[in-house]
């Protein structure tokens, strides 16, 4: 089993797309309610979904849907610093995290929060790592 991506709702679909282009990422569908796209180094995707017309009524003030994606990158420092200089602004620059992740964070134009991330060894063998599976 492995997860296949993540869906975003966006409130502007052409604002979204551009955001994300200029984040580095890879366009490999266009419509005009979605998007999809691969990250550059690993082939994972993810995926934009406009908003129905009754979600974007109460959208228009951008407040956060509550979701969170998160890209890893080894080169952190780097990515962010590129980002930055094609016009992006950051909530939180890299910083060391209690979870023993170093993270950055923003929000695209439909106020989903973006973490930029690097943890290395800890993102699948934290310390405080458990292994629990159904028993039926």
């Amino acid at each position: 089993m492995n997860l296949n991506q993540v869906t975003l709702t966006v409130i502007n679909m052409d604002e979204s797309t551009e955001f994300y282009l200029r984040l580095g990422f890879i366009q490999i569908v266009d419509t005009p309610h979605y998007a999809r796209f691969t990250c550059p180094d690993e082939g994972a995707t993810f995926s934009l979904s406009l908003a129905e017309e009754d979600t974007l009524k109460n959208a228009q003030n951008k407040l956060s849907t509550g979701t969170t994606i998160y890209f890893e990158h080894e080169k952190l420092e780097q990515w962010v610093e590129k980002v930055q200089s094609r016009g992006i602004v950051f909530d939180q620059l890299p910083a060391e995290q209690s979870y023993l992740w170093r993270e950055a964070m923003l929000r695209d134009p439909s106020g989903n929060k973006i973490k930029l991330y690097w943890a290395g060894e800890n993102r699948l063998n934290p310390p405080w790592r458990v292994e629990k599976k159904y028993q039926a």
